[in-house]
């Protein structure tokens, strides 16, 4: 293979058929989420916070506090009375992006449950349209694509995640994004070079360090996509720090590939300062952007505190509205790292170290004691109860364990460097929560990692069926089929904990395989 060659391996030919896998599976996992959605009918787990803020954000640009208690408000909001949100502002701890798009929904639908939950299951498919283009483009097969993202339409974490107002869909959905785009990159560079090679008739750069490529699109995308996954929430701010390092090795490995020789090293300099401003600068005022409600008005939380104390180093030199921004920001970092949130406890808290499989999942409402007779429960001897349980396909998450484990040995022992992506963006996202381990953490954060890790699993599950026209592809084949159709069939058997439907105890306690799921 010659070195443009090389430099052109990304270019696949099924482009067509690609598009029509990835939106019909897109569509069938939107048509999956958005049945019923409106379902419960009430204010679930922290929807109590989320959307309640966003309606004060759409209202009045800043969230504002309600009285307690909580039951009664939630009731008065449901039966469509607003009246109780208060003038005072409320102290919150997260950016305003994922309930500034939760306020859509609320715009367009309604302060109901359908309209503060239909965004995030529009982000719920969004993530799987993401994760299938991004697996296609790393293992080179729309087949490998498709089945990643099939595993993810039927994770019951990313559904239950797709179906409640809360922040984290929206986070990962921008995340996968953002690595969707400096993949894109990647393959974008690489073309560029090769470009350049055919068009000054060249077989290699001869030592020479090659165009420079300031303009990177995709990385600017991947830019703008990272400061939208840290304006939900501050943990993307790892996974910016590891793939900005990974994108430049990249830039690296092409410019070496393309016969830079020690010139390459160079990228280091060049590629890698421009690498920051599209990633890091790129993503500043796109997270400014998101708090522009809040700086526009006057009522918010702390946002009278440039005002009231001009001396501030930061008041001087970036203004009133910045200083009181900057302000507000070391609180919420206080609030994070803080004693109080050491020192709190929570019965659903779950160690990260359980978290790839799925030790401890989180109960996310639940009605429990009803009668026979009531509700149409039809239960003999026992009684019959309603849950829902953030918990994932059990199957997928304990193959994807060991799939992630595959992973890293044909990274770094056949040094496939696209096995890299899903290993570093699972490490990137949930290594660091161990350092906050000694306060509550819970297994919905989670949704971070299984976008990569079902992709890691698809394309182990590539790597087993071989080549197209290899020996043995049939039967290989048949044998990852009926693995995926397993993890769907075992999707379909705790649908009932994922979506609120009456059951028996007994039936109930037949889908939760261990004590630590209860």
């Amino acid at each position: 293979m010659s070195t443009v060659e090389a430099l052109d391996e990304a270019r696949m030919r099924d482009r067509r058929a690609s598009w029509l896998v990835t939106i019909g599976i897109t569509v069938m996992a939107f048509v999956l989420r958005v049945i019923n959605l409106g379902f419960p009918h009430k204010v679930i787990f922290d929807e109590t916070y989320y959307a309640k803020d966003a309606w004060a954000i759409l209202v009045s640009g800043f969230e504002r506090k309600w009285p307690d208690p909580q039951d009664e408000r939630n009731a008065e909001v449901l039966s469509g009375n607003l009246s109780g949100m208060l003038d005072e502002p409320s102290y919150i701890v997260h950016p305003p992006l994922g309930k500034l798009l939760i306020g859509w929904g609320e715009q367009v639908f309604g302060m109901n449950p359908f309209g503060w939950r239909i965004a995030a299951c529009i982000f719920g498919a969004l993530m799987v349209f993401l994760v299938i283009r991004l697996a296609r483009r790393l293992s080179r097969s729309t087949l490998v694509g498709a089945i990643a993202g099939l595993l993810v339409t039927f994770d019951g974490l990313a559904f239950v995640m797709s179906r409640i107002a809360l922040l984290d869909i929206f986070q990962a959905t921008f995340a996968v994004a953002a690595i969707a785009a400096l993949v894109a990159d990647r393959d974008w560079f690489r073309q560029k070079l090769a470009a350049h090679l055919r068009k000054n008739n060249l077989l290699d750069l001869g030592g020479r360090y090659g165009p420079l490529l300031l303009w990177r699109p995709w990385r600017i995308v991947a830019g703008i996509m990272f400061g939208a996954s840290i304006a939900v929430k501050w943990n993307t701010i790892y996974m910016v720090a590891v793939f900005g390092v990974v994108t430049v090795i990249w830039d690296l490995g092409a410019r070496r590939l393309a016969g830079a020789g020690n010139k390459s090293l160079f990228s280091l300099l060049g590629d890698g300062i421009a690498a920051f401003i599209q990633l890091v600068v790129v993503a500043v005022p796109v997270y400014l952007a998101s708090w522009y409600k809040w700086l526009s008005t006057s009522g918010g939380w702390d946002r009278q505190w440039g005002a009231e104390n001009p001396e501030d180093p930061i008041v001087m030199r970036f203004g009133n509205a910045l200083g009181s921004l900057w302000h507000y920001h070391v609180a919420m970092y206080d609030f994070h790292t803080g004693d109080g949130m050491k020192q709190a406890t929570h019965p659903y808290e779950a160690h990260p170290a359980g978290w790839l499989f799925m030790v401890r999942p989180i109960g996310i409402d639940a009605e429990n004691g009803i009668e026979s007779g009531q509700q149409g429960c039809e239960a003999v001897g026992t009684t019959c109860l309603r849950v829902i349980s953030a918990m994932g396909t059990p199957l997928l998450w304990w193959l994807a364990a060991f799939a992630l484990v595959a992973a890293l040995w044909f990274w770094l022992g056949r040094r496939d460097w696209r096995f890299a992506v899903p290993v570093l963006a699972v490490a990137a996202v949930w290594l660091p929560w161990f350092q906050y381990a000694d306060r509550p953490l819970f297994f919905f954060y989670a949704i971070m990692i299984i976008p990569f890790s079902a992709i890691a699993l698809a394309m182990v599950m590539g790597k087993l069926m071989g080549p197209a026209n290899g020996p043995r592809r049939r039967i290989r084949a048949m044998g990852v089929g009926i693995t995926v159709a397993l993890i769907i069939l075992n999707f379909a058997y705790i649908l009932p904990v994922l979506t609120d439907q009456m059951m028996t105890r007994t039936a109930w306690l037949a889908r939760m395989w261990f004590g630590t799921w209860i």
